[in-house]
């Protein structure tokens, strides 16, 4: 099984160390075997043939990466082909800009961090960042998340500053992308695309509370679902 990790890799990271590690909790629980790479962001245009040939499963990771583009492509190739996707912190923000612009038609949409006068801001700063805070999430149901969590409420840690702007939260939720968690007054924190295999972002970093003791259990879905494709 190998993972594509979409991202632009440093070992200051925190958020991306961690996601190495989750990967690695993961593997030792279920007692499979994951092979996982970074993919560059400015070379995925280049090689996106061979990568959609290569990987089974993509995880859109944490960080700021140098081709937006790349990025939405491998969003959409997995989103259009049923591909098991995963989205954390940046990762939640890119998947929504993709479905912005290739389901919603929205031609200027944009993230405020990259372009702060555009006229789409689909993605924009919140009223207060989440950087370094653990916060609680209310999920909804009927959801995939909400059958991966068996709990309506959990409690996660953040590192971003940037979500779903209220502008499009309706658009989007109504048109197939739903919001299935919130912050207790009702801020998107997790979507997902019902339908699809698995097709899920979170705004928190799930990977930062996994342990070798104890697992995040959306990333032990996320694998298994992935495992599953290949049976």
């Amino acid at each position: 099984m190998k993972i594509g990790i979409v991202g632009d890799f440093s070992p200051k990271y925190p958020s991306q160390i961690a996601t190495n590690n989750a990967l690695r909790h993961t593997q030792a629980k279920l007692g499979i075997s994951i092979e996982f790479e970074w993919i560059a962001t400015a070379t995925i245009s280049k090689h996106l043939e061979a990568i959609k040939r290569t990987y089974h499963g993509f995880w859109i990771g944490p960080g700021y990466p140098d081709s937006i583009d790349g990025v939405l492509s491998i969003i959409q190739f997995a989103r259009e082909n049923d591909i098991p996707l995963l989205g954390t912190c940046g990762g939640f923000q890119y998947i929504i800009m993709e479905y912005g612009k290739h389901k919603l038609m929205l031609e200027h949409a944009a993230h405020e961090e990259r372009d702060p006068y555009a006229s789409q801001l689909l993605i924009s700063k919140l009223a207060c960042s989440l950087v370094g805070q653990k916060g609680e999430v209310i999920i909804r149901k009927p959801s995939k998340t909400f059958d991966i969590y068996k709990t309506e409420i959990t409690n996660e840690q953040f590192r971003c500053s940037y979500g779903l702007s209220s502008e499009y939260e309706k658009q989007v939720h109504d048109s197939g992308l739903k919001i299935v968690g919130t912050d207790p007054v009702g801020n998107p924190r997790i979507i997902e695309i019902p339908e699809h295999k698995f097709f899920i972002g979170t705004l928190f970093v799930p990977q930062l509370s996994s342990t070798v003791d104890s697992t995040h259990c959306i990333i032990d879905s996320f694998i298994t679902t992935v495992k599953g494709r290949l049976i």
